[in-house]
């Protein structure tokens, strides 16, 4: 029986399509109900299915694997491992992280489960699985994987520009009136995810001013060991590669990726998102 595998959410998105201890990953999808119908994330919807606009009952929801779900994989990891360390997308984003702790409680068998609350999602996500498989390829146990991607955590920092205010009601993070007021009007806030919570921290003017300040905000860290872009739909292929530009001029030892915004993180926070994702070297941890 191998000893470690890494369980994540469907919302994780990496920046190398192959990396060691990948075959270590598994992946829980959420699900997606729009319409009175319920789709699984990655394997019957796409962002592009979304409709701009929540503003219409039902509104999309992002619904997260049940305690069955959670229960099955649990169980069946656990005959070929001896440890399951789970890394999550930010328990302020969705209820996955608090439902994985329910699930864990009621599984019998010998292999520990371990659960981490990200405060992440995406690009952000992606990056700590991946550390953390790399880590459990090598030997590494559940304490030093855990160590290992606490230590990494605070070192990632994750900004979106979001247009669909709507689909920002069934987080609770603006109210129906608010939302829908901002979406008529036109008003594009710019968030940080910070400590796992969507925070605004100023409006974006047009696309321009967009570029400008994802531009300034991974200009504001000295030593950056990778970057990624998270487009929504539809793709502005002219602000990407003028910001792409940018960015490869000022940061020429940082890896660049871009990701498309999968269907699950789109209905959290709507489908016409723009984001970028900076992480700090972190080759000492």
């Amino acid at each position: 029986m191998s000893r470690v595998c890494i369980l994540t959410d469907s919302t994780a998105q990496f920046p190398a399509p192959a990396f060691p201890g990948h075959e270590l990953v598994n992946i829980i999808p959420l699900h997606i109900r729009i319409n009175g119908h319920v789709h699984t994330d990655g394997k019957d919807i796409r962002a592009a299915n979304l409709p701009p606009s929540a503003v219409k009952d039902p509104i999309p929801l992002a619904l997260s694997p049940t305690v069955e779900e959670f229960h099955q994989v649990f169980s069946h990891l656990g005959t070929r491992y001896n440890e399951i360390v789970t890394i999550l997308l930010s328990s302020q984003l969705s209820d996955t992280y608090r439902t994985a702790l329910e699930a864990a409680e009621t599984v019998k068998g010998p292999a520990s489960i371990h659960i981490i609350d990200s405060q992440t999602t995406a690009v952000g996500l992606g990056v700590v699985v991946q550390k953390a498989a790399q880590e459990a390829a090598k030997g590494g146990n559940s304490a030093w994987i855990n160590r290992l991607v606490r230590g990494l955590l605070p070192r990632i920092y994750t900004v979106f520009c979001l247009q669909s205010l709507t689909y920002l009601i069934q987080s609770g993070y603006l109210d129906p009136a608010q939302a829908i007021v901002g979406e008529m009007l036109g008003i594009v806030p710019f968030f940080i995810l910070e400590n796992g919570r969507l925070a605004q921290i100023q409006k974006v003017r047009n696309q321009r001013h967009l570029v400008d300040l994802l531009h300034e905000f991974a200009s504001e860290f000295g030593d950056l060991k990778h970057i990624a872009v998270v487009q929504g739909i539809p793709v502005m292929e002219t602000e990407a590669r003028s910001l792409r530009d940018r960015i490869n001029g000022d940061f020429p030892s940082a890896t660049y990726s871009e990701h498309n915004i999968g269907a699950a993180l789109a209905t959290i926070l709507g489908p016409r998102s723009f984001g970028m994702v900076a992480v700090e070297n972190y080759t000492y941890i």
